[in-house]
């Protein structure tokens, strides 16, 4: 910093430095942009190219607001009038209201060392179009902004059940929920229930050994691993010995014949299909893209195959729909076996996502700051009972908790949880409000859950042994003022008119307009800090938390084990087509664990015909994620006597 105004200075003299003095100028001043946390400076450098698409955008998005303030509507209706200016400012003469600008960006709009003003006499025109068109990315995100007749960015206002029918359906769902449909009844409750937790979790703080303050700070023990039952190590040696060995294709092959599930693909007319062979075909194309081979390696792999026929089934006969379709039925039949009822109830699911890579140079392909590399997450929704119950295909920027619910209200299988777990990326004080309003319970494991504030039920209350824990207090006039509209919205979702990730999506960004956001987080801050106290004070309830986020990683690994073509790497460019290779590999690995624990069963069948007895226990800690015995590469035969052509003389 103090080179750069070193610099600054000797051009304001005159002193030569160099011939790219200008330049050298320009870095150090972008450099200091950096070095303050300030980015925009940079953005001029990139915008250049991309202004002419942006106001082509502008040109053909029907823009409407969700609020009275259409402060930045009339900013955009001034850029495009001005597109054609040249100059360094733009003159609004005052008429301009400009208080929507971020402080970051007042000195670059309105110039270095002017006053800031809400309504000024002008802007400079490069850092002005680009405040405006970021901002109009924010409002669009925030749900201020809406685009007529739009999907992602419509106006969600207009998917929402009516209000005569909410009134009609109000009472009802608040008794299939469980709490008052009554915005008073409703906040006497929700106080209630604050207030009786955190004067538990004071109450028990002394007994409490798994939890103790450190310089201020609550540190919770890391909790112990159970030992491993009596008998486990044996009956895990005899499931090595005895589980037949099998190759992923024949293992589609027989889960078909049990349960028919190449049934649910079919021209997309609806008509018989008039392929030949159309089940061989359907288990090839599923084996194709649920191990993520391509067709040109899997008609490589099964005789008789091309791989036109591979595509074009993929292409004609099989959609997300039928896809999912097959896999409920899948999970249907695989609920009827009696070995994973010792592995859950079926009440509780995990969400977690995990990276699948795509090519670099693709459109859709985005950059994971977390994971590393180019790609696109799949998020699964695994049941305690080791099964995945709902696939989605997001993109790496995306905040996890927006589809955390939807995975839930769109499982179509007979194993219905009401509980659902996740990490840090699973859960926002949003996220907890709309979970709660629909009947879900919301209990993730999030990481440094110490930074996050606890919120009293009143300014009086006052704790002994855990106020340090607590900040401000709720705002119950702001729950209470907005309920119906935060119920409406639920209600809207389990009819089916608009998805949570829609609503959410407009909630993941605070927005001073939007007051349905400020109301839904205040709810999640109680909802947040019932559960936070509760997981302080129950190590049992911290230890099923771990086994089903571990359960969620677990399958994760599994999948991504299960496709192991391609390099680790899809290599589809379509939106669609990745979003059908995860709802494919999906349905293999839910027939390959399927498969798996019928063996499991066979041979603990023979062993108790053999005299050998396992302890509940045992058998709980089997997993149906097991590989031993699965050949994911097929047969190989190897012919000493096939005689090969002569080595060739010929020199170059």
């Amino acid at each position: 910093t103090l080179y750069c105004r070193s610099l600054t200075v000797h051009l304001f003299w005159g002193s030569p430095i160099g011939p790219d003095a200008e330049k050298v100028l320009e870095q150090c001043e972008a450099f200091g942009a950096h070095a303050g946390g300030n980015y925009l400076p940079f953005l001029p450098r990139f915008y250049k190219s991309a202004r002419s698409v942006l106001f082509a955008l502008l040109d053909n998005m029907p823009l409407i607001t969700t609020s009275s303030d259409e402060s930045i509507l009339k900013a955009i209706a001034f850029l495009l009038e001005n597109r054609q200016a040249k100059g360094e400012w733009l003159w609004t003469l005052g008429f301009l209201d400009l208080s929507w600008i971020t402080e970051k960006w007042w000195p670059l709009v309105i110039g270095p060392g002017s006053k800031t003003n809400s309504h000024p006499e002008r802007v400079t025109r490069r850092y002005f179009e680009l405040c405006v068109f970021t901002h109009l990315m924010f409002e669009l995100k925030s749900g201020d902004l809406a685009i007529t007749g739009g999907d992602k960015f419509a106006d969600y206002r207009l998917q929402l059940i009516s209000w005569d029918d909410f009134e009609r359906e109000r009472i009802t769902y608040g008794e299939q929920v469980g709490f008052p449909s009554d915005g008073k009844d409703f906040i006497d409750e929700m106080r209630a229930r604050l207030t009786k937790a955190a004067n538990e979790a004071d109450m028990s703080f002394p007994t409490n050994e798994s939890v103790r303050f450190e310089n201020g700070e609550p540190v919770i023990t890391k909790i112990r691993c159970r030992s491993v039952p009596a008998g486990f190590e044996l009956l895990d040696q005899l499931m090595n010995e005895r589980l037949p060995a099998v190759n992923i294709v024949d293992i589609l092959a027989d889960t078909d014949h049990w349960l028919e599930w190449t049934k649910c693909f079919g021209p997309l007319s609806g008509f018989k299909a008039k392929i030949e062979n159309p089940r061989e075909r359907y288990i090839a194309t599923t084996f194709c893209y649920g191990c993520n081979l391509g067709p040109t390696q899997t008609a490589r792999s099964i005789k008789g195959l091309d791989r036109r026929q591979v595509s074009l089934v993929n292409q004609r006969h099989v959609t997300d729909t039928t896809l999912e379709e097959a896999t409920v039925q899948v999970i249907n039949a695989y609920n009827s076996f009696a070995l994973p009822k010792l592995w859950g109830t079926g009440k509780r699911a995990s969400a977690d996502g995990t990276k699948w890579d795509l090519y670099e140079q693709n459109l859709l392909s985005e950059y994971h700051v977390r994971y590393g590399g180019y790609g696109g997450i799949g998020y699964y929704h695994v049941s305690d009972t080791y099964i995945a119950l709902f696939s989605h295909f997001i993109p790496c920027g995306v905040w996890e908790a927006v589809h955390i619910l939807d995975g839930l209200l769109q499982n179509r299988s007979q194993i219905q949880p009401d509980t659902i777990h996740g990490d840090t990326q699973a859960q926002s004080a949003p996220v907890f409000a709309l979970a709660h309003l629909l009947g879900i319970k919301l209990m993730p494991r999030i990481r440094n859950w110490k930074d996050l504030k606890l919120f009293r039920p009143t300014q009086n209350a006052h704790y002994t042994h855990i106020d340090c824990l607590f900040a401000e207090s709720i705002d119950w006039d702001l729950i209470e003022m907005h309920f119906l509209d935060m119920l409406r919205v639920a209600v809207s979702i389990k009819a089916g008119h608009v998805t949570a990730a829609t609503i959410l999506r407009r909630l993941g960004t605070s927005s001073r307009k939007n007051k349905l956001y400020f109301a839904f987080r205040e709810l999640g801050r109680v909802i947040r800090t019932i559960f936070l106290l509760s997981y302080i004070g129950d190590a049992e309830l911290r230890r099923t938390i771990q086994a089903a986020t571990n359960k969620s990683e677990a399958f994760n690994g599994f999948a991504q084990w299960v496709a192991f073509g391609g390099g680790g790497v899809i290599a589809e460019n379509d939106r669609d087509e990745q979003r059908k290779v995860i709802k494919y590999n999906h349905l293999v690995s839910s027939l390959v664990i399927f498969h798996t624990v019928d063996a499991i069963t066979k041979v603990l069948s023979q062993l108790e015909d053999e005299g050998y007895e396992f302890s509940r226990e045992a058998l709980a800690v089997l997993s149906p994620y097991r590989r031993e015995h699965i050949n994911r590469f097929g047969d190989y035969t190897l012919n000493l006597k096939r005689v090969p052509e002569p080595i060739s003389d010929k020199s170059f």
